[in-house]
């Protein structure tokens, strides 16, 4: 059996490897069409800040080790330029001398991932505008920094009298991965740095409330955001500088220019061959990574998969996936039983030490395909043990079916980013297995002071979301409050820092004697900093005759909520027609 195997990097190469370990007799070729056979792009932004000071350090793997190790002919700059699905052949161009052979096979797998969006905006082309896709794109970025316009040039050049460095700008445009990602490292560089994002939000996959955070996190640390503004064109100044022009009219001056706009699926080669294109514009497979010709598979950034929970066709170009999609491909084709489960999306970001981190729908997904059988809590739990050194919050959502408890979806954001890892990758598995919320309640988990809690914070979800569906704490959100009673039971001192204006305040110790306080004829809002208190306050009012709701997340969500109605300003809106009238 002979396998050709068009792209390395992730899939193809994940691919490659696993076909050999499971057939030693199959002849496989591999051709990449740049210089590097498989390489981690993920970490092509911090070679640009010198945090992955070697460029050798990216490079995964090379043609030698796989020709040597796994008797692959391995080739690199060979780029594959149509396929002829009848005669089961590929033809080959090599980049370099621009030759072109034809292989035949018996088995093809297509791995060209995805293509960078670089619209046909005036200026794009101009020197100082960069993408951060390849090593190549990554080394070009380096050596701009360091000689770049006549500008940059000079930055190093100072007379004994010039004391003060004159600030290098950038401007990133895009706010998913690649650009928050550049943007922090352009920073670690010593460059002003503004991201500009045509949504109104960065990292698209979150929830807005949480998006907000993760925007007043990297303010803090300097970046300059431009949310809802899209690119409209880049004009060079006389002495080599940029400006970025945006739709708003807006104009934003820079040394470099950054463009981390997304990606394409690369389908030329398989719209060429008259293989299925879906409606992202993802080669469509099946489970068994099939495209629609039975003799050529299809993985990576360039196909189009199942979601795991909604079970819509989706993009997903990630690394992990790309790696099990190639296995499959690779056990398919030995002849072993393999099947793709999906995709979660499951996702985390280093920010600043910090951590952004989602698995399975978010609620705006939810929202959009209509489906309202959901819930959601939130709540902050400490990333360790609170009287062990060193513990911060996590802020967290997580959503679940409000018939059966399924779990759907979580989101995780905090300083502590192990923290955020170690909790997303459990809810993750658990969203895998079909677990419900009841499930995380009994979860066993590791524990010791420094790296959790008794209770973990998985434990906890479960333990909440669990009681919100047993009718043990019947729950509200901040958006949807308008015209209710507020009852706040923390201590009268905390009121001097933060208050909801219109509430009452009774303070959780004193409740059971001034329940005469209350009435009985209308559903109360119980809040507090965490929902903890208010947790035990909304018990002992159910179990007095009364209507109680705990506010998820208490006043700590409710900051979510101003900032997702304001921007990050601060913000009453959310509890407008708040009412503490006692009838």
């Amino acid at each position: 059996m002979k396998v050709v195997i068009v792209g390395g990097v992730a899939g193809g190469a994940s691919c490659a490897a696993r076909l050999r370990r499971l057939d030693e007799k199959a002849e496989i070729v591999m051709v990449e069409r740049g210089p590097y056979v498989s390489y981690a792009n993920c970490g092509l932004p911090y070679h640009i800040s010198g945090v992955i000071p070697k460029e050798s350090s990216l490079l995964v793997s090379n043609v030698q080790t796989f020709r040597v190790m796994f008797g692959i002919d391995a080739r690199i700059n060979c780029e594959a330029i149509s396929i002829d699905p009848k005669m089961k052949t590929v033809d080959l161009r090599n980049v370099t001398t621009g030759e072109v052979t034809t292989e035949s096979y018996d088995k093809l797998v297509l791995s060209p991932g995805a293509r960078s969006v670089r619209p046909p905006l005036p200026g794009i082309d101009l020197p100082g505008i960069f993408e951060v896709r390849t090593v190549p794109d990554a080394r070009t970025i380096r050596e701009w920094i360091e000689k770049g316009t006549s500008f940059l040039a000079g930055m190093y050049n100072y007379s004994g009298i010039q004391f003060v460095k004159p600030a290098r700008r950038a401007v990133v445009i895009g706010g998913g991965f690649i650009g928050l990602e550049t943007a922090e490292n352009l920073i670690h560089a010593g460059f002003e740095v503004t991201l500009v994002e045509m949504l109104d939000q960065l990292l698209a996959p979150l929830d807005r409330e949480f998006a907000r955070l993760v925007e007043e996190h990297m303010k803090r640390h300097g970046l300059h955001l431009a949310l809802g503004d899209g690119v409209a064109g880049f004009k060079q100044l006389d002495d080599g500088a940029l400006e970025v022009l945006t739709k708003s009219g807006k104009t934003h001056p820079a040394d470099l220019v950054i463009l981390a706009l997304g990606v394409r699926p690369d389908t030329t080669l398989a719209q060429a061959a008259g293989l299925d294109v879906g409606e992202h514009g993802g080669i469509r497979v099946n489970g068994h990574m099939r495209t629609s010709d039975p003799d050529i598979f299809a993985v990576g950034d360039a196909v189009e998969v199942r979601d795991f929970v909604t079970g819509e066709w989706s993009l997903v170009a990630l690394a992990g996936p790309a790696n099990r999609q190639g296995r499959i491909a690779a056990d398919v084709i030995a002849g072993r039983e393999a099947n793709f489960r999906g995709t979660q999306g499951t996702s985390i970001i280093g920010l600043f030490g910090g951590a952004a981190a989602w698995t399975g729908v978010s609620e705006k997904t939810l929202r959009r395909l209509g489906d309202e059988d959901y819930e959601k809590i939130y709540f902050f739990p400490n990333s360790h043990a609170g009287y062990y050194p060193g513990a911060t919050p996590v802020a967290m959502k997580v959503i679940f079916r409000q018939s059966d408890g399924r779990l759907l979806g979580a989101q995780a954001l905090g300083e502590d980013g192990p923290a955020v890892d170690k909790r997303i990758s459990g809810l993750a598995m658990a969203i895998q297995m079909g677990a419900t919320v009841y499930d995380l309640e009994e979860a066993e988990l590791c524990y010791a002071p420094q790296f959790g809690s008794a209770k973990d914070p998985v434990n906890f979800a479960g333990m909440i979301a669990a009681d919100v569906l047993r009718g043990d704490m019947p729950l509200a959100h901040w958006d949807h409050i308008k015209g209710a009673l507020l009852l706040d039971v923390r201590s009268p001192v905390e009121l001097v820092v933060e208050k909801v204006p219109g509430a009452i305040n009774i303070p959780l110790g004193e409740l059971r004697g001034r329940l005469g306080e209350l009435p009985r004829d209308r559903e109360i809002f119980l809040i507090c900093r965490s929902a903890q208190r208010a947790y035990y306050a909304t018990r002992i009012l159910l179990q007095n005759g009364f209507k109680a709701r705990n506010l998820s997340g208490g006043m700590l969500s409710r900051t979510l909520f101003a900032a997702k109605a304001h921007g990050g300003r601060k913000a009453s809106h959310s509890t407008e027609g708040a009412t503490s009238t006692v009838a």
